[in-house]
């Protein structure tokens, strides 16, 4: 070492010796240092190589940064973290989007969501449990936004007295981990700090039939499209100033084959379910659950279910169930917006799509 003054510190660093380890191929089949940019297929075609790149890293050191904040907020909350199976009879939301599994002489389905057993454990008497994961959706999406394995991480608590106790406890976790993935990265020099917002609570509420006039089509109930979502992102920041807000009081058409919503007992038309809305992106969406078995069953025939195919859900019901909820939010998402990425496979090492399975 010797002191320079074209050094940024001050000092560089003089070999001795250089010993060659391991000699790459040439041609690289994508750049590593320079400045010419690689299209997304080429990259991940040579994901090794791409993720030698500093800018590339700092999204994972982001992403771990996100995944440990979580983990703490959730744990010192009394949140227990579980796995559940991930190798299913039947799906939370069942339709198209199952991915079917030869499992020996039956059939099986990769997990959607842990929806089904989050509940089982609210039964079993874990009153508050979280769960890091991936989970499979079958939709031939090919979007900015949308991969068919992905991390989902889901909350269940239990004895809540309705929908604002579930924001509440939401939007204080995601408030805290963004903080504390703030801090982590501003540590480690990691550039992606800087593009972190200072975050206060409480987020907006914005109802249901507010957001559909903001996107020109009152009284319609149908759910949001990407296009409507961007505008309601952008609205909501304008007029409240905060980049996260909740969309509430979804309808029950709207949810209507999501069968374990609870609904308004005063207005059966409305759930008290909601989404976590991220500059325009859905990154969360829960709400109260339907606790009571017969209304339960009751929903399950309304959205086209047989309740004889969830036997094994159904039964933790039988036995006393308190009042609860939940959320699940996407993993993916929130790193895909915290680092400004254009395409959520940059947020993943290995993505899956429609067309991927390789590398």
């Amino acid at each position: 070492m010797r002191t320079s003054e074209r050094a940024h510190r001050g000092v560089e660093l003089v070999p001795l010796a250089v010993t060659v380890l391991s000699r790459a191929e040439v041609p690289l089949p994508l750049g590593i240092v320079d400045k010419v940019g690689a299209e997304l297929d080429t990259r991940l075609d040579h994901r090794v190589l791409d993720l030698r790149k500093p800018a590339v890293r700092a999204v994972f050191e982001l992403r771990h940064a996100v995944l440990a904040g979580f983990r703490h907020a959730f744990t010192k909350r009394g949140f227990l973290e579980v796995e559940t199976p991930k190798l299913l009879r039947q799906g939370a939301e069942g339709g198209a989007t199952l991915f079917p599994v030869e499992y020996f002489d039956q059939r099986a389905f990769l997990a959607q969501s842990p929806q089904l057993y989050k509940q089982m454990l609210i039964g079993a008497g874990l009153e508050r449990v979280f769960e890091i994961a991936p989970a499979f959706r079958a939709e031939p999406s090919d979007t900015v936004r949308h991969i068919t394995e992905f991390t989902s991480l889901d909350a269940e608590m239990a004895y809540i007295h309705g929908a604002e106790d579930l924001r509440a406890t939401l939007e204080a976790i995601v408030q805290e981990t963004v903080a504390s993935v703030r801090k982590d990265l501003s540590e480690i020099q990691n550039p992606l700090s800087e593009l972190l917002p200072d975050l206060s609570r409480p987020f907006p509420r914005i109802p249901f039939e507010t957001c559909e006039e903001w996107v020109g089509r009152p009284g319609t109930e149908v759910d949001f499209g990407t296009e409507e979502e961007k505008t309601i992102g952008v609205r909501a920041e304008a007029e409240f100033g905060s980049p996260f807000y909740f969309l509430i009081d979804y309808p029950t058409s709207v949810k209507l084959r999501t069968f374990y919503a609870g609904r308004s007992d005063a207005d059966p038309r409305k759930t008290g379910y909601f989404d976590l809305g991220f500059r325009g992106l859905e990154i969360a969406s829960g709400g109260p659950r339907e606790h009571r078995l017969a209304k339960l069953t009751e929903n399950m025939v309304a959205g086209g279910f047989d309740p004889k195919n969830f036997a094994g859900y159904l039964e933790a019901f039988r036995f006393g169930m308190p009042p609860h909820g939940g959320w699940g939010l996407g993993i993916d998402r929130i790193v895909q917006m915290l680092a400004g990425l254009a395409n959520i496979r940059e947020a993943r090492l290995f993505p899956r799509d429609r067309y991927r399975l390789d590398p």
